[in-house]
């Protein structure tokens, strides 16, 4: 009788959960509005929201229970969350519950939906330095992604960009990396997008940045013509220089950096960086070649760096706690998010409630000193502002 009352009350539990789950979840398509963000001691928060991941099964997934690929393959939570997420339908294959034991096959649809937490962002603002007809520029801050790519979705450059300016869609044609602050140009159609494509396919155009580094820069101009490859396990980037031979080949792209120095006070410098060809961290691993990393790049300031898959988090975020950097420090002085019902409502199976941030992104973070200056192209140059730290006094 009682195993009966309890499996009674357990089917009720679960029951009562799939009715809670009566939600709207949000999809890429729901654009970002102004009231998603929550500003709190100097950063950018997105109020957290119910959202649909979605993924295909691959070949090394095919053939693992749903709960086995969860808890091997993401491993940011439980293995007893995910069974509890299958059992309230919080985890779906091709939109139907399935039970925990449910064996996955190939190219199946997996949904994974979750309450969405953003990692918060600095809170400044996005300036739009030209709005043409075609084409709008931006100086975009340090610590937002350009667009959407893991945790982030309305954080990003083109999520503030369509909440506070209602400027949708647009179409990036360069990038920016997370930390990296500066000049962005994007298209406001297809078709000049597909023209900015061709001048920098062609080789036509033109970057510059300006970089802080170490110490005093040569004065002379410096060419870094050194391969990189890029681990993107570790989302990190080694200089390779020599030539293949027989006995070694070079595993990495070509690439070539000019950079020459505009000032210096005698501890640091700040130089002009143009990038010949476009690798991952390319300006960040040529300069320290050079001897002379940027100076607050704490992922190449130094050799012994922890790796990212080690921490489990970005390849950046590793290298600064690894390092003791202040930039991921929490300050004594600022005050700790308290939960208030009037931000968001608690989620019960919520791993990272009643925190507004996700689990792990509650320190300081500044931007890298590297910043996008000038763009230039046939018959066109956008240009942005110098950063304040670029003024060495």
């Amino acid at each position: 009788m009682k195993r009966d009352r309890d499996e009674a009350e357990e089917e009720g539990n679960e029951e009562r959960n799939k009715r809670k789950m009566e939600i709207v979840w949000q999809t890429p398509a729901h654009p970002a509005q102004k009231q998603d963000y929550v500003f709190h001691n100097g950063k950018r928060h997105v109020r957290p929201y119910y959202f649909e991941f979605v993924s295909h099964v691959n070949k090394r997934w095919e053939g693992k229970t749903i709960v086995d690929l969860f808890a091997q393959e993401f491993r940011g939570r439980s293995r007893d969350y995910y069974v509890s997420a299958v059992k309230c339908g919080r985890i779906q294959v091709d939109g139907e519950n399935i039970p925990v034991s449910y064996i996955v096959k190939r190219c199946q649809k997996i949904s994974h939906f979750l309450h969405m937490h953003e990692p918060p962002v600095m809170a400044c603002d996005v300036e739009v330095l030209q709005n043409e007809p075609d084409v709008l520029t931006v100086c975009k801050p340090a610590s937002v992604p350009v667009h959407p790519c893991g945790q982030y979705r309305k954080n990003t450059v083109l999520g503030i960009l369509q909440a506070e300016y209602g400027l949708a869609p647009l179409y990036p044609i360069h990038r920016l990396d997370r930390l990296v602050s500066g000049l962005l140009i994007m298209a406001k159609n297809p078709a000049k997008a597909d023209s900015f494509r061709q001048h920098i396919e062609a080789g036509l155009v033109q970057k510059q940045y300006v970089a802080k580094v170490v110490g005093v820069f040569l004065d002379a101009e410096q060419v870094v013509d050194a391969n990189i490859d890029y681990n993107a396990r570790e989302g990190r980037s080694t200089a390779e220089v020599g030539i293949s031979n027989g006995d070694t080949t070079l595993k990495g792209k070509a690439a070539c950096t000019k950079f020459t120095r505009i000032s210096t006070n005698g501890i640091h410098s700040i130089v002009l960086c143009e990038p010949v060809t476009g690798r991952t961290h390319q300006i960040r691993v040529h300069l320290q070649c050079t001897g002379h990393p940027i100076a607050n790049d704490m992922l190449y300031l130094s050799d012994d760096v922890v790796n990212r898959s080690t921490l489990g988090t970005t390849a950046d975020r590793a290298a600064a706690l690894s390092g003791g950097s202040p930039e991921t420090s929490c300050e004594s002085h600022k005050e700790e998010y308290k939960y208030c019902s009037e931000d968001f409502s608690i989620d019960p199976m919520c791993t990272h409630c009643p925190n507004l941030a996700p689990n792990g992104y509650d320190g300081h973070e500044e931007g890298l000193w590297l910043h996008c200056v000038r763009y230039t192209g046939p018959e066109w140059v956008y240009e942005c502002p110098y950063p304040d730290w670029a003024s060495l006094t």
